[in-house]
């Protein structure tokens, strides 16, 4: 009986690509080109792939990737970086209200002033709400001032100064730091 056209193509294919294989390219494993997963052409061989001619014509040649050899594909994003941190002395920003005046006054809020991660040269007024407090974290007792005292509320306790602002106004606060007293203008609304 005589083999099929297609069974004989298919035998001279394999025979010749196993000679292409071990010979041409002299014994090595062959990656495929980036543009062609692995096995989707017939005419390379895949890294740890080996490639034997078969005593028998009908016999196709086989190969075997190593798991470990390919790079993993998935189709997940990459995860997202982490959300930026507040850093003490920066109190946090109320959200716009739509039906009140637009302005950059914070409300009644507590604002932590740190000293020693703070530099005062930078800070020169601030704005809030009635009610508000403003705590000055590392001085000593005695030291922070303010030229309007009945509109403040203030109070020393274990190297915190909290000045509570009781009525609307602007108060002068002065902070002697460093051979130098400097001031924070505050506005209450």
């Amino acid at each position: 009986m005589r083999p099929s056209p297609l069974r004989r193509l298919t035998t001279t294919t394999a025979a010749a690509l196993t000679l292409t294989v071990a010979v041409g390219c002299g014994g090595e494993p062959v990656s495929p080109l980036p543009v062609q997963p692995p096995g989707a052409s017939g005419s390379t061989a895949t890294p740890g792939s080996t490639a034997t001619a078969s005593a028998t014509p009908t016999a196709a040649p086989t190969g075997s990737v190593s798991p470990s050899r390919v790079p993993p594909t998935t189709g997940r994003p990459a995860p997202a970086p982490p959300a930026p941190t507040r850093t003490r002395g920066t109190p946090p920003r109320p959200a716009p209200s739509s039906t009140g005046p637009t302005t950059a006054c914070q409300g009644a809020v507590r604002y932590d002033l740190p000293l020693a991660e703070t530099e005062l040269e930078l800070l020169r007024s601030l704005c809030f709400a009635t009610g508000a407090v403003l705590r000055i974290q590392g001085i000593g007792p005695g030291l922070v001032t303010v030229d309007r005292p009945e509109l403040v509320s203030q109070q020393y306790e274990a190297g915190v100064v909290d000045i509570r602002f009781v009525r609307p106004g602007t108060v002068a606060v002065r902070i002697p730091q460093e051979d130098r007293a400097h001031t924070i203008t505050v506005v209450v609304r």
